[in-house]
């Protein structure tokens, strides 16, 4: 018979030895399984530590992430410069192109939430080399069709291959950034899906007025196969499944499976014990303080011994941790706000370019020219926004005599609040006047560099509010995102005819003062409502 493991904590303490979980061997096969931390599962000791690996290794995973979520944003924009010769070419009407836009924007968020729950079992590398090479298959596709369904059919196959870049890229950066740097590297990081949509007018018109619509997604077919060559030579998967509660939870319902199969066999022969008395396994809400404090070994359960069970894809379940993220009300209002921003963002670069069209007489690539400043402010905003975060965090933290909390972060949101609005409400009123395109630039580089401020922090914000969870958190946000975008897409041109620019940026403008409100709300009263719900499951488990 195998020997028994158990790791324990040491009495009188109150802090958990380097991984807070139990193994233990029930005669065979081997029963492994972890108790659902309590304490900082982020530091719980792993071997080949990603957060301590060196800079330049880090930059390298960073910047593999990054290039290929800007593809993914990327492909959202490249086409728009080639709908009229879509159209023309295929023999499409206005609505069937207007699909092969909104339904890549309401995919791509979708299948977020199945790549995050498959990446928490079979690691991050696994997940992007299946979905860029979907993304890639696809992006083939669209570039050979001959149909506009075809077109269409193979946008959302696209987006659903997309997704996991978009999805748990942040998560990777989790995984190897400490919380005081992630301020910093997320900025970074979402700059790069930023530069996607302020280069894909100027790109795709390029291409489509030289090598005509098909060269648009030859081209993205050229880089996906670049990021793919990418992620499988040169990126080091940085998942631990140590450090994930989704992992954890399988591994529990397994071993209680197995124990439950093995005690309906035979009770009595395949006992085990860690001591003179006989114990029963430790899952969550079996075992006790004082069982766990009986235990006479402290030998550490090494993490290959979590290998001897099998856990296999059918596991995956998305669902249940997806509950306990919606149902923290600190979680549910800032996926709310950023929706928002998101929303927001989208509505403003596809009713710029019809207002550009049609009242300044712009072509396709003077329009992405002018779309590239608020490319630009976002990048900035992104960028300076995020290491404004980590400044404000640290800033905090030290006068909170070295304590620091999640929430903490969002301070650094307030000073884009008070000029968000504003700069929204001037963009309404030049656009609506018709005033020198220079006045649009401005107000497109204000909107773009205020309101990716404030994403860049509430993005950061979301991984460090949700540990163990960073994976499903960033798929649950892009859920948010894309179908808040994608309503804001649908509505966006109805109500720009009906009342303008002006009237139509002065409604956005109001909603921005709402996203403000909810965020503003989740810095003063999220700490509360967070620390709420971690005693209720504290409970819950006991």
């Amino acid at each position: 018979m195998h020997s028994a493991h158990a790791m324990v904590c040491e009495e009188g303490t109150g802090h958990v030895q380097n991984s807070p979980h139990i193994a233990v061997e029930v005669g065979s096969p081997v029963v492994a399984f972890y108790h659902e931390i309590k304490t900082d599962i982020e530091h719980v000791t792993v071997e080949d530590d990603p957060l301590r690996w060196s800079n330049a290794h880090k930059t390298a995973i960073l910047i593999i992430v990054s290039a290929g979520s800007m593809i993914a944003g990327l492909a959202v924009s490249i086409q728009n410069p080639a709908n009229a010769q879509i159209q023309s070419d295929l023999q499409a009407s206005t609505s069937e192109i207007s699909w092969t836009l909104s339904i890549f924007i309401l995919v791509q968020g979708l299948p977020g939430l199945i790549w995050s729950a498959i990446s928490e079992i079979k690691g991050r590398k696994f997940v992007y080399v299946s979905s860029v090479a979907l993304f890639l298959v696809a992006s083939a596709m669209v570039a050979s069709s001959k149909t506009i369904g075809l077109v269409i059919g193979m946008r959302a196959l696209q987006a659903i291959g997309s997704s996991a870049l978009m999805s748990i890229a942040a998560a990777t950066l989790a995984d190897i950034y400490e919380p005081h740097e992630r301020g910093t590297k997320m900025g970074i990081y979402y700059s790069a899906p930023l530069m996607g949509p302020a280069l894909g007018p100027i790109l795709g018109g390029v291409l489509t007025q030289s090598l005509g619509w098909r060269s648009v997604f030859w081209f993205i077919t050229i880089c996906a196969g670049v990021v793919l060559l990418a992620l499988i030579f040169i990126f080091k998967d940085t998942f631990r499944k140590e450090r994930s509660l989704t992992y954890q939870n399988v591994l529990q319902v397994r071993a209680k499976e197995g124990e439950l199969q093995h005690q309906h066999l035979d009770k009595s022969s395949h006992a085990f014990s860690v001591t003179d008395k006989p114990a029963q396994p430790t899952l969550e809400g079996i075992a006790s303080p004082q069982q766990i404090g009986e235990a006479n070994s402290h030998t550490v359960a090494h993490a290959s011994s979590m290998e001897d069970v099998d856990v296999s894809l059918a596991d995956v379940n998305p669902f249940p941790p997806l509950r306990k993220i919606l149902t923290r009300v600190n979680n549910l209002v800032i996926l709310f706000a950023s929706g928002l921003i998101f929303a927001f963002s989208y509505s403003i670069s596809y009713t710029c370019s019809r207002t550009l069209s049609e009242y300044y007489g712009y072509n396709a690539l003077q329009i992405g020219l002018v779309l590239l400043s608020s490319g630009t402010g976002s990048i900035c905003g992104s960028l300076l926004g995020g290491r404004w975060s980590d400044r404000t965090i640290a800033k905090l933290k030290q006068e909170n005599g070295g304590n620091s909390y999640p929430e903490m972060r969002l301070a650094s949101t307030r000073p884009a609040m008070g000029f968000l609005p504003l700069a929204i409400i001037g963009y309404a009123w030049v656009c609506e006047k018709h005033v020198h395109i220079a006045a649009i630039c401005l107000m497109l580089y204000l909107a773009g560099f205020l309101s990716t401020w404030i994403y860049a922090s509430t993005l950061a914000y979301i991984v460090d509010a949700n540990p163990g969870r960073s994976s499903t958190i960033v798929a649950t946000n892009s859920v948010f995102r894309c179908v808040f975008a994608f309503v804001a897409i649908e509505v966006a041109i109805p109500i720009q005819v009906a009342i303008g620019d002006g009237g139509l940026y002065t409604i956005w403008g109001g909603i921005m003062v709402i996203m403000e409100i909810l965020t503003l709300t989740v810095f003063y009263k999220g700490k509360k409502w967070r620390e709420a719900c971690e005693e209720k499951d504290g409970r819950e488990s006991q």
